[in-house]
């Protein structure tokens, strides 16, 4: 079990190593913040002033090179856009994303469990149907779109909620809802599969003739052997959803860490960038790490495999 742990941990550095380096590389070729930084009618004594001060005269390799011994004392740069520590700017934004995060899957955890249990124990049914429908309809609509829809009806028309910004519960129902949709489609039916592959096993079969109620032999024993493998696939979400909130963030004048980001491309602000790209690693990582070692505790037979 030790040496499974070490590998995965292991295996995150690598994946880190490489996308910081993909990331730094894809930045530094994509243009110069510095036209962005100075004036018009700067001279090129002042441009390349800049240019030696952010310590983007010196080759890529150097560069990168300086940024890994900076990241691992914990310095990511200073904003070009800020002035401040670019760790420190992503990572005071990072408690409203992570609100974000956790009221997203919340949601789609308390409505999908019962209507993927529900759908699957009444297969065929009306409510079955409509439970696909409207699941099909959560995973194929964008949630830009959503949040725009939501704005103009719970905003615009009934005035119900407030359309931007962060601070009460009401702030939260709009942007949390609309990311959950998506989240709430793919859970229900990955749910609704897994209960009816399970419900075909065996043991749900020697349940039933040993007179097993119906209700317990679906919530007791199939919904807990169901849940086992969903556990992987709602921990990733968690993590996923850190860079898929980046455009609800803005659609809903969110400030997390997303609107940060999409702030920082417009003014090439490349030490946030990285920052964000760095941090939003680390965070998936680190839950498809917790996530793997919950899943080794779960199911026996893969402690046993390990």
């Amino acid at each position: 079990m030790g040496l499974y742990i070490f590998r995965r941990v292991y295996q995150a550095l690598l994946v880190f190593l490489v996308v910081s380096g993909i990331v730094f590389s894809i930045l530094h070729i994509s243009g110069d913040p510095v036209a962005l930084l100075m004036p018009p009618e700067a001279t090129p004594d002042q441009v390349e002033e800049m240019r030696r001060n952010l310590g983007l005269d010196r080759p890529l390799v150097v560069q990168y090179g300086l940024f890994l011994r900076n990241a691992a004392r914990g310095n990511l740069g200073i904003s070009y856009h800020h002035g401040q520590p670019a760790l420190k700017l992503v990572l005071e934004r990072l408690p409203a994303s992570l609100e974000l995060v956790v009221a997203t899957i919340v949601i789609s955890l308390l409505l999908a469990v019962p209507i993927g249990v529900l759908a699957a124990s009444k297969r065929g049914t009306v409510f079955d149907r409509a439970s696909l429908l409207g699941s099909l309809v959560g995973i194929s609509a964008p949630p830009f779109w959503i949040g725009i829809a939501f704005i103009f009806i719970f905003c615009v028309e009934l005035q119900w909620l407030p359309s931007s910004g962060r601070g009460t519960w009401a702030h939260l129902v709009l942007p949390s809802t609309s990311l959950a949709l998506y989240r709430l489609a793919l859970f229900i039916r990955l749910i609704r599969a897994g209960m009816l592959d399970v419900m075909t096993m065996d043991f749900i079969r020697t349940a039933r003739s040993k007179g097993v109620s119906e209700k317990k032999v679906i919530y007791k024993h199939a919904l807990k052997n169901t849940l086992i493998p969903f556990v992987t696939i709602a921990g990733m979400q968690m993590g996923s959803l850190l860079a898929g909130a980046i455009v609800t963030e803005k659609v809903f004048a969110w400030p997390g860490m997303g609107r940060l980001f999409l702030e920082s491309i417009g003014v090439m602000d490349f030490p946030v960038i990285i920052a964000w790209t760095l941090v939003t690693a680390t965070i998936f990582l680190a839950m498809n790490l917790a996530v793997d070692i919950l899943y080794v505790y779960l199911d026996p037979r893969i402690r046993h495999e390990k």
